[in-house]
């Protein structure tokens, strides 16, 4: 069965907040630990902490990239985010915002904002250290070739947001220890789950984003900052504003979203095989919750198919015989004849053929060449069907070829026919006989 991973981004995405809920859905905790003590010699400055919190009374998973002092940037301290700015009054929509390119000091006047400048500014780090980051890394290709993707996804976004050439740009967003540590384990979550459920898609859910502006290393930017306004529009996000104050999607967040998304919409009948919850660090009026889950599309699914009518009153029967043999081969998906009566009584018969879009040129070709019709009627239509798998089966007549239709069971004519023949058993003996028992 196809399986599906889906992100519900109704409170916003980041880096933690997903890694958070990729973990809840369960994401291979020791892959991840591996993967991040592995850069430890080259990062460093960092420990990790996941544990379950209560985000407005909801049980969830909180994944914390605990800095040392040199490298704290209160990206998470709300009194700092939300507290007085200079000489303004207290502003709700003023926050500061955790990414950009370099990391430039500010004089402020509160304690917090003081401590921020005294361990704010930190070594530039660009996309040339982190690729020797992720080389060295222990990850699996398919985990570090989605977390160079990221990571180029947001260099590309900053540097188109200060104008810059790529390898020009020094991030904070990139280039912050918990931003690089976020992102790795990100692509190492992802990756051991596509593995783990044998995942084929990934659909995330609108982005849906606060309002008003966010404080950064250049001054009040409003929100969405430009970064994530730049991949929203570079890969075609979806995005709904709400009516909260504050930022609610990263530049990581968004980033992760354009590297992983391959589909809009979910299957439109699924059931959930199991589902995650990771909390955001801020505290904003509506929570900071993402929801991933892993779901998977049932038998039954609506597609679209064409029947193709023609009415024949002057052709041989041997002839109608021959050209349904002609047509089931070249793909028609079924061939047919309904009795009709046409203009003056005369008696005839209607061809139908039912087929997909892609058959219907060379279908109706065959039907003009080998017919003496001169018109064909094209109808598109709905169909409901039952997901359909063939297979070998042993059964009480000896080893047969079976169709599997949603939970029941039917034997191939053409199989079931051959093993009659050989043991001279009557036909609809042999078939209720097996189709009892491959159904009991």
């Amino acid at each position: 069965m196809k399986k599906t991973l889906y992100l519900e981004c109704y409170s916003g995405i980041s880096g933690d907040m997903t890694v958070a809920a990729l973990l809840d859905l369960g994401a291979d905790r020791k892959a991840l630990e591996d993967a991040i003590d592995s850069i430890r010699p080259l990062v460093g400055g960092f420990d990790i902490e996941i544990k379950r919190v209560q985000k407005s009374g909801i049980d969830a998973c909180d994944f914390h990239v605990v800095l040392d002092k040199a490298h704290e940037n209160f990206d998470h301290d709300m009194e700092y985010l939300h507290g007085h700015h200079e000489s303004h009054h207290h502003e709700q929509d003023h926050v500061k915002h955790e990414c950009h390119e370099e990391h430039h000091h500010h004089e402020h006047t509160n304690h917090h904002e003081q401590n921020h400048e005294e361990h704010g500014h930190h070594a530039h780090t660009g996309m040339a250290e982190i690729t020797e980051i992720l080389n060295q890394a222990k990850l699996t290709e398919g985990a570090r070739e989605l977390a160079f993707k990221i990571f180029e996804i947001l260099a590309a976004a900053e540097a188109k947001a200060h104008n810059k050439p790529v390898n020009k740009v020094h991030f904070h967003e990139v280039g912050a220890v918990d931003s690089i540590v976020d992102i790795l384990s990100a692509a190492v979550c992802i990756d051991t789950l596509k593995n783990k459920y044998d995942i084929n898609n990934v659909v995330v859910s609108e982005l849906y984003e606060g309002h008003g502006s966010v404080r950064c290393q250049h001054g009040i930017l409003p929100v969405p900052v430009p970064a994530v306004s730049n991949i929203i529009k570079s890969y075609g996000l979806p995005i709904h504003f709400m009516e909260f104050q504050g930022e609610f999607v990263t530049p990581t967040g968004a980033a992760i979203v354009a590297a992983i998304r391959t589909g809009e919409r979910l299957p439109k009948q699924f059931r959930i095989i199991a589902s995650g919850i990771g909390a955001g660090k801020r505290t904003y009026e509506k929570a900071s919750l993402l929801r991933a889950m892993l779901v998977e599309e049932i038998s039954e699914k609506s597609d679209t198919i064409y029947k193709l009518e023609s009415n024949i009153d002057d052709c041989p029967g041997e002839a109608l015989g021959y050209v349904m043999d002609r047509l089931l081969e070249a793909g028609a998906r079924d061939v047919y004849y309904t009795p009709i009566f046409m203009k003056k009584n005369r008696p005839a018969y209607q061809l139908n053929v039912i087929c997909t879009q892609d058959d219907i040129a060379g279908l109706e070709q065959i039907i003009f060449d080998e017919t003496t019709t001169i018109g064909i009627r094209r109808v598109e239509m709905e169909r409901t069907v039952l997901d359909r798998q063939k297979h070998t089966a042993e059964t009480c007549v000896g080893e047969i070829e079976v169709k599997v239709c949603g939970d029941r069971i039917f034997p191939e004519y053409d199989s079931l026919a051959a093993v009659c023949r050989e043991k001279k058993i009557p036909y609809h003996t042999a078939y209720n006989k097996v189709f009892a028992e491959l159904n009991c």
